[in-house]
């Protein structure tokens, strides 16, 4: 989609939505998402009610519209462990406080789009996360048919980890959820395809080593005691020396 000419240069600078952005900030929602909102969400943006959010203003805009909304992030912190997404994480009961952060919402009007926008406003998310001690990844959930926002997310390193059947209902049908998972400050998945081959790869050399130490015992018990002809008895093959025996251990993975 091409961009309107713009009879200036746009300064797109960002900041902390706040309540005089209500009025905007429920229009461009009602304009750009088939799912609508209550107006309890909307104060809780404006207000910082367990809601972080971001703007994008364009601050060379006329007619005293410099300091209007063009862009915006919303998100929240949720507690691990009350996610549902805990099996997408190492996550470590240990530490009860482990937190992730959810998009909640994203968008920019039409006429500012592909400017680089959009990344941006996730970046601030990103950077805000890492800035949690207790963060661990900050995931979302894009409706299947927003082919532009998932080639966005994977651009931006997003994992796309789980697809939901049904995940949204919009005008009476169903549609697809994909759920990705940005990593921060040590976060990752609890298994990778990769650790997966290597933890069997192990698991595997462990146990043939085992096998393989056990057959060699074997071997050493039957070659240093053989069988006296004259008096049926064992003997050492080291005649008069004492016989020390020395367990190597083989650890199961």
């Amino acid at each position: 989609m091409s961009n309107q000419e713009f009879s200036h240069h746009p300064t797109i600078c960002y900041r902390p939505i706040q309540p005089s952005d209500l009025e905007v900030l429920e229009r461009i929602h009602a304009e750009i998402f088939p799912i609508r909102y209550e107006s309890e969400f909307f104060q809780s943006v404006v207000h910082g009610r367990d809601i972080v959010s971001w703007a994008a203003v364009d601050r060379s805009r006329p007619n005293g519209q410099s300091d209007e909304l063009i862009g915006f992030v919303t998100a929240r912190i949720a507690m691990t462990k009350e996610a549902g997404i805990g099996d997408l994480l190492r996550y470590d009961p240990s530490k009860p406080d482990q937190t992730l952060v959810y998009i909640l919402t994203l968008g920019v009007v039409e006429t500012y789009r592909n400017l680089g926008i959009a990344r941006s406003l996730i970046r601030q998310v990103i950077k805000y996360a890492s800035s949690v001690p207790t963060c661990r990844a900050v995931y979302l959930h894009v409706i299947s048919y927003n082919v532009p926002a998932i080639h966005l997310y994977k651009k931006m390193s997003f994992k796309c980890i789980r697809r939901l059947q049904g995940f949204y209902l919009i005008n009476g049908q169903h549609y697809d959820s994909f759920l990705f998972v940005y990593y921060v400050n040590g976060g990752r998945s609890p298994c990778s395809p990769l650790e997966l081959f290597l933890a069997v790869v192990s698991y595997v050399t462990s146990g043939l080593k085992s096998v393989a130490a056990r057959i060699r015992k074997n071997e050493e018990k039957t070659a240093k005691w053989p069988k006296c002809k004259d008096t049926q008895s064992l003997i050492s093959m080291q005649t008069k020396r004492n016989i020390t025996t020395q367990c190597t251990g083989y650890e199961y993975v």
